[in-house]
């Protein structure tokens, strides 16, 4: 009979040993199958162990953060980090994963967005695993669909002449000669003020040229910096900056070739832009930035500008030469103030324009309120009139469709109600004279007339009297029952 305490036989040990060379192969499979997976995939992973020492990295890791195996494996987890905070660390510290947050790695300093996840045995946490995705690939194609979308706004002429309104003398004078230019490839020079409506003449002019089906390329040279400008107008080759895309990029001067470009604010730009400009107008060919081999274009040029031209001559800042390439077709678009007989007709567009996105039916508008736009001296042009008409519309109620004197909102930069200045009925003579007693008795008396003056002139309506007189309508109860009143 065997000893049950006797050492295992050799078969036992042969079959255990058996076993486990098994296993080992399954894990050396496990592994391979782990490393394959690893290696496939062009998200960076990196994992360290419980005290934030790498462990393990993939081939997509070198290649994102430009690190090796020697540079991380045993070294701290953040020896990959150029801007941010190590999420391995803030990972093993609470022991909760972490998603979205975005940092750069690596010598260049790559743009990533980073998730990371604890490893936990046994309740324990062993180590947290990282997956890194680069985003800046995303960022280039983001900004390059930005581009595309803002070339798109800029090459559609949206409006014609039929969109000009005005029956002035001055108005139809000025359509009158953008009709003639526009039947020719003359450069026109769009004078006026600021809001007077030059972009509109701008677009008709095209809409109505024999270029009307190529792009039409609107450019606000006030409205992007110096530094850029040129490169924007003319286009860039690759490498001829810091941040240049690769390949280069055309300008705006290539993307409106077959059309017409638009250089809104063309006294803004600066005499080296000038000079090439120029060029561009005498060749009609253009070098971009940092390139040397010329490009040839074929497009119509429209300048608008505020400025006085003349006077930048004399000053030195504006070119002479271009200046009278540039003003081969003036056409001067008036100020509002100088055919106020247009704002009957442009007030009518903008209630039914604005009525319309605003979700407000408003049918009429009192010939009151025409004297009181009439009377004002508009700085700001079509722009500003635009602008008053929105908030006199939105200050009516929803059930109100004519839009009334106390709806007009103050006009200018003062802060008088538009009453008070334009209806001297209201007030009428209040007779201070008459009223006797102290500073405080006299202004109380004289309060009480004008409130009384405004419900009568409202019909008794409290809501009416309170625009009217340019407060709230909780202040008109107060001083109501204060000067007991109705």
């Amino acid at each position: 009979m065997k000893n049950s305490n006797s050492e295992p036989s050799l078969d036992v040990i042969l079959n255990e040993m058996k076993n486990m060379a098994h296993q080992i192969d399954e894990l050396k499979e496990v592994r391979s199958l782990l490393e394959a997976i690893l290696h496939s995939t062009d998200d960076a992973i990196s994992v360290v162990d419980e005290k934030g020492c790498g462990i393990l990295i993939n081939p997509a890791y070198t290649r994102i953060t430009g690190l090796s195996e020697e540079d991380v494996i045993n070294k701290p987890c953040t020896v990959d980090i150029a801007e941010g905070e190590s999420m391995h660390l803030k990972v093993l510290e609470t022991r909760k994963p972490v998603r979205g947050a975005l940092m750069k790695v690596g010598k260049n300093k790559k743009a990533v967005v980073v998730n990371v996840a604890p490893v936990i045995i046994d309740g324990k946490v062993k180590g947290s695993v990282g997956i890194i995705h680069d985003i800046s690939e995303i960022r280039k194609l983001t900004e390059e669909l930005e581009h595309a979308k803002s070339l798109i706004r800029r090459m559609t002429a949206k409006y014609t002449f039929e969109d000009i309104i005005g029956e002035s003398e001055l108005v139809q004078s000025a359509i009158s000669q953008a009709r003639h230019a526009a039947d020719t490839p003359v450069t026109v020079l769009l004078r006026g003020e600021s809001g007077t409506g030059k972009e509109l003449f701008a677009h008709a002019i095209h809409n109505h040229s024999s270029r009307s089906r190529g792009p039409f390329v609107r450019v606000n040279c006030a409205a992007i910096a110096e530094s850029l400008l040129e490169s924007e107008l003319f286009g860039y080759e690759e490498g001829a900056f810091t941040g240049a895309v690769k390949g280069g990029r055309k300008g705006y001067f290539e993307e409106a070739c077959g059309g017409t470009i638009f250089l809104d604010e063309i006294g803004e730009i600066n005499l080296a832009v000038q000079a090439k400009l120029l060029r561009v107008l005498q060749e009609r060919e253009l070098i971009r930035v940092g390139g040397s081999k010329s490009v040839q274009i074929d497009v119509r040029l429209i300048t608008a500008t505020n400025a006085n031209l003349e006077q930048r001559i004399n000053e030195g800042t504006f070119r002479e030469d271009l200046y009278y390439r540039l003003n081969v077709v003036p056409i001067f678009v008036p100020p509002l103030r100088g055919r106020k007989e247009d704002i009957p007709l442009l007030t009518a567009h903008f209630r039914q324009k604005l009525g319309q996105e605003y979700g407000r039916r408003v049918a009429k508008i009192a010939p009151r309120v025409i004297d009181i736009l009439s009377a004002y001296e508009w700085p700001g042009n079509v722009r500003e009139l635009e602008n008053v008409v929105g908030r006199t519309i939105i200050n009516m109620n929803y059930n109100e469709e004519t839009i009334l004197p106390h709806h007009v909102p103050v006009l200018g930069k003062g802060d008088r109600p538009q009453w008070k200045s334009q209806d001297h009925s209201m007030l009428g003579d209040l007779g201070f004279s008459d009223f006797e007693g102290t500073l405080t008795e006299i202004m109380d008396a004289a309060e009480k007339q004008v409130l009384e003056k405004a419900l009568q002139k409202t019909g008794g309506n409290k809501t009416m009297a309170a625009r009217e007189l340019g407060i709230a309508i909780r202040s008109l109860y107060y001083k109501l029952e204060k000067h007991r009143i109705g």
